[in-house]
């Protein structure tokens, strides 16, 4: 495994509002990763009415609960967090190659950064190594990508 780590350091919340929709499959790790993102946004002075949260039932409802947020206008920013655990069917592929390819899709028809925060892994203990905050910590990690593209999109846009 490698301990590759992405910098954030220069990461600075300069507004904009943000939307987490979220997966209550697999909830305790769910869970973890929203504790994460709101960590990370805690840390980079994100206020909490800059942010909403909305819940789907399962990662395959996430890219519609994505185009609907961007749809509203409200946000400049969606992160979707989502747990998919490999099992002993093809359902696991089914599910994670339509849910990534649907969030993109939303971001780009829509042209808001869509997050991609959906653990895709092959068992239930690398999805929390994965979804702790004191370990990978990747909703921290979608949450400052989240900051980092609006900050993009405002450069470009002004």
């Amino acid at each position: 495994m490698s301990n590759f780590k992405l910098d954030f350091s220069a990461t600075q919340y300069q507004g904009g509002r943000i939307a987490i929709v979220h997966a209550r499959f697999n909830e305790p790790l769910i869970e973890m990763m929203i504790e994460g993102a709101r960590e990370k946004l805690s840390e980079l002075s994100v206020p909490n009415d800059a942010l909403e949260t909305f819940n789907v039932a399962g990662a395959y409802e996430l890219p519609f609960a994505a185009q609907q947020a961007a749809k509203s206008g409200n946000f400049d920013a969606i992160i979707a967090i989502g747990v998919v655990i490999k099992g002993d069917t093809p359902h696991f592929d089914f599910v994670s190659a339509e849910s990534s390819a649907g969030l993109m899709r939303v971001s780009l028809d829509e042209q808001i950064p869509i997050i991609f925060g959906i653990l895709t892994t092959n068992t239930e203990a690398q999805a929390e190594e994965r979804a702790n905050p004191a370990k990978m910590n990747k909703g921290g990690e979608a949450a400052a990508t989240a900051v980092e593209m609006i900050n993009l999109k405002q450069v470009l846009h002004s």
